[in-house]
């Protein structure tokens, strides 16, 4: 859950009603990305849920997730790895079907983008229902690596996606 050392973040995070579609209030982390202070803050925290055992790999997930994520691998010292939806990766991938409220989507990760026994922090800029985050466990461990935790900025706690990835260990910075 949120961190009261990082609820500060909330205050670099707008709110756009019905955006994008009618009765959502979307999440816009665009100003806490232009805080220079908020944005260290924000790559540390979730830097941080490496732990001290270290990682091989930061794996984001389309599309702010590789904003978050590529910051946090440089932090660590370590790799990064890109998720994207289905037909933006220019090579050989797997695939992740997951659900949607209204349907279904598809992940895709290269197949040579881990290697088997590697240690792998997932990082995005939000968990909701869940299903994205789970998608992309299940894409890293196909490819035989390890998922050690789930680093996010924003946790939407009504809508318990923390229930999907319920295995691994969880950091999220922003409660809402």
């Amino acid at each position: 859950m949120g961190d009261a050392d990082f609820a500060w973040l909330a205050d670099h995070v707008r709110d756009v009603a019905d955006f994008p579609q009618p009765g959502v209030a979307f999440k816009d982390i665009t100003p806490l990305l232009g805080h220079a202070d908020a944005l260290r803050a924000a790559i540390d925290g979730l830097a941080a849920a490496a732990g001290d055992g270290g990682v091989d790999h930061v794996v984001g997930v389309e599309a702010r997730g590789f904003i978050l994520g590529a910051a946090v691998a440089y932090r660590l010292g370590c790799g990064f790895v890109p998720v994207r939806k289905l037909g933006k990766l220019p090579w050989s991938t797997e695939q992740e079907t997951y659900a949607l409220e209204y349907g279904t989507d598809v992940l895709e990760m290269h197949v040579d983008a881990l290697l088997p026994g590697s240690s792998v922090l997932i990082v995005d800029d939000v968990i909701a229902t869940g299903g994205t985050a789970a998608a992309t466990a299940r894409l890293v461990e196909k490819l035989g690596a390890t998922v050690t935790g789930f680093a996010f900025l924003i946790e939407l706690t009504f809508l318990a996606g923390r229930e999907e990835i319920a295995a691994y260990p969880i950091t999220s910075l922003v409660a809402y």
